[in-house]
């Protein structure tokens, strides 16, 4: 199949990418003239592990290509994926659908035969037949028809989820749209990988309603983890037992700063949003919303309470700013929320992050960037352990500890056991939903 590709953000080069691997002919299209000669380098301007490898593969063999050539890149196509950013807009919370409309105003004008024109980006209900209003409107005589195709990619771990997916959902309305989606998506079925046909409305609320209850997971662990900061209960304890319970599942249940990322903070808006435009207000979801952005805020007291009450000249050595390991992707991280208030609250931070420190120089004006977690604690009155990356997950806690000035740590990950962080030489250990180890009893 002859594939386009709008968009070289992550989700649509991601997607790209794999289908190329799948043996289709892909043309990822840009407009972004540096971004297009990055990847004519040969080079992939986000992180992602395993992706540089697969692209040059695919580069290599003939089947993929990038150019700024819309028009070109569509004539031709059986498919083109719309791949756009869909931000939230800041003055009402809605998804920002005008990269959208303006990739399918742009696709009516270059699309010369059946064409089958796919949104891939995350897009509110009703959308994709607002798409077909405009394709419509722009070129009445084109040969097309509108297919809605959500994406669930994990950052961190897209190819995997891409080649071996849960689900893939296709929202048809023709018969022969249908066979041209079944064909780009053979190669899963032919593996027993679930390709399941429904409807445009119905494909579009499944990405936001998967979204929307697993944000809901997270933010229901962190609350119970509060609360079990009050009660002497251990949240790890606690999530082991829910999780047991196969009606429940132990995924998204581990306690932390909360959500953030470029999929849980804009859906969960653009679903309360929706929820207000049709009189059915999300409540859950406007309730997670809320306590999300608390937890993070709680996040700040913690290392507050941990440094006798202010950080006012003290060095706080923060390890990880990016929202998850194994991304560099800084969209609504907690660290957004933290570190600026460490910063106005006169520390001096220090910020160690693998991939992180890229897309955050700018975000975190007034840090300290170092690349190696035991130079950030030399000296360092507190270590704040906010990303689990794999590099701090073994890390020498007496080390770190003889380093300090003042030994103290915020796991706001609970990586360690409070014991081992005492026994190493910590005289303050803090983390999220169990038993305040300031001083930690000995076994």
């Amino acid at each position: 199949m002859r594939i386009t590709m709008i968009g070289t953000g992550y989700v649509g080069l991601v997607s790209g990418v794999c289908f190329s691997d799948f043996g289709h002919d892909v043309i990822c299209v840009d407009k972004d003239p540096e971004k297009i000669a990055v990847l004519g380098r040969g080079e992939v301007p986000i992180f992602e592990p395993g992706l540089d490898v697969l692209m040059a593969k695919n580069v290599k063999n003939g089947r993929l290509t990038f150019t700024q050539n819309l028009a070109d890149a569509v004539a031709d196509a059986d498919a083109v994926f719309i791949a756009v950013g869909t931000p939230t807009r800041r003055e009402d919370g809605h998804a920002d659908l005008s990269s959208v409309f303006a990739a399918a105003e742009e696709i009516a004008k270059a699309v010369t035969g059946y064409t089958v024109v796919v949104t891939k980006s995350t897009v509110p209900v009703g959308t994709n037949r607002q798409v077909k209003q405009v394709i419509r409107k722009a070129n009445p005589d084109a040969d097309f028809d509108v297919a809605s195709n959500p994406e669930f990619l994990r950052e961190g771990a897209a190819i995997d989820d891409f080649m071996s997916p849960d689900r893939v959902f296709v929202g048809v309305q023709t018969d022969r749209a249908r066979d041209v989606m079944k064909n780009i998506y053979r190669p899963l079925s032919l593996r027993d990988y679930p390709v399941v046909d429904t409807d445009l409305e119905s494909a579009e609320m499944i990405k936001y309603a998967a979204n929307a209850f697993l944000a809901t997971k997270i933010t229901f662990i962190n609350e119970i983890a509060a609360l079990c900061e009050r009660t002497g209960a251990d949240i790890k304890e606690v999530a082991k037992g829910m999780g047991m319970d196969a009606r429940i599942g132990n995924k998204f249940l581990q306690a932390g700063p909360g959500y953030g990322g470029s999929c849980f903070p804009k859906d969960t808006s653009a679903l309360a949003r929706m929820g207000q435009e049709h009189a059915v207000p999300m409540q859950i979801t406007e309730t997670v919303i809320n306590v999300n952005n608390e937890i993070k805020r709680r996040m700040i007291d913690k290392v507050m309470d941990l440094c006798e009450g202010s950080v006012k000249g003290k060095t706080i050595a923060i390890l990880g700013v990016t929202f998850k390991p194994n991304t560099d992707d800084m969209r609504d991280a907690p660290a957004l929320t933290i570190v600026p208030a460490l910063v106005g609250g006169g520390a001096k931070v220090r910020v160690v992050d693998p991939q992180g420190r890229h897309e955050a120089e700018e975000l975190l004006p007034g840090v300290h960037w170092l690349d190696d977690a035991y130079k950030a604690a030399n000296n360092a009155d507190a270590v704040v352990l906010l990303t689990e990356w794999n590099e701090f997950r073994a890390l020498d806690l007496k080390k770190i500890a003889r380093k300090m000035t003042t030994a103290r740590m915020a796991d706001l990950r609970n990586i360690y056991n409070p014991k081992d962080a005492k026994r190493a030489g910590f005289e303050a250990y803090v983390s999220v939903g169990r038993k305040d180890m300031h001083n930690a009893p000995e076994t």
